[in-house]
């Protein structure tokens, strides 16, 4: 534990275990994803093609749907995972996912949006999504290790 003196008093710096940091970042993660889902829907245009079941000329149907329901159930299940496996599994599991969402989020600017400019919300988005992928992968690759 740290201690740093402010007026004459100590304030406890807590170390805190990369597990929870873990789970932190993966809930962090997905208010993100969410966030930037639905500030979508005030962009101009945007429920106008979610109603006509196209968006940036991707097809929505079941199979969409159940892939997008599959890949945001995933972080959810990390929240989990991050706190209650082993640090060897957990350490793999966050950096083999985390680089798998790592390139979801390349994949997700690399679709052609048409005629259409990236707008910079989204543009934000991405770039605090990249950031909290790499603390996932950083935290899990760095992971604190003792003597045996």
């Amino acid at each position: 534990m740290n201690a740093k003196k402010e007026s004459g008093r100590h304030l406890l710096d807590v170390k805190i275990d990369v597990k929870i940091k873990l789970a932190a970042l993966w809930v962090t993660l997905m208010f993100f994803y969410l966030y930037a889902d639905i500030v979508a829907f005030y962009q101009p245009g945007h429920i106008e093609d979610v109603m006509t079941g196209e968006v940036v000329g991707i097809q929505i149907n079941e199979l969409f749907l159940l892939g997008t329901a599959v890949l945001m159930a995933i972080p959810s299940v990390m929240v989990f995972l991050s706190l209650a496996l082993k640090a060897r599994a957990n350490r793999w599991m966050n950096i083999i996912v985390g680089v798998f969402y790592a390139g979801v989020l390349l994949a997700t600017m690399l679709i052609p949006t048409g005629t259409e400019k990236v707008w910079t919300y989204y543009t934000f988005y991405v770039i605090v999504e990249a950031l909290f992928i790499a603390l996932i992968v950083w935290h899990a690759w760095t992971w604190p290790r003792q003597e045996a």
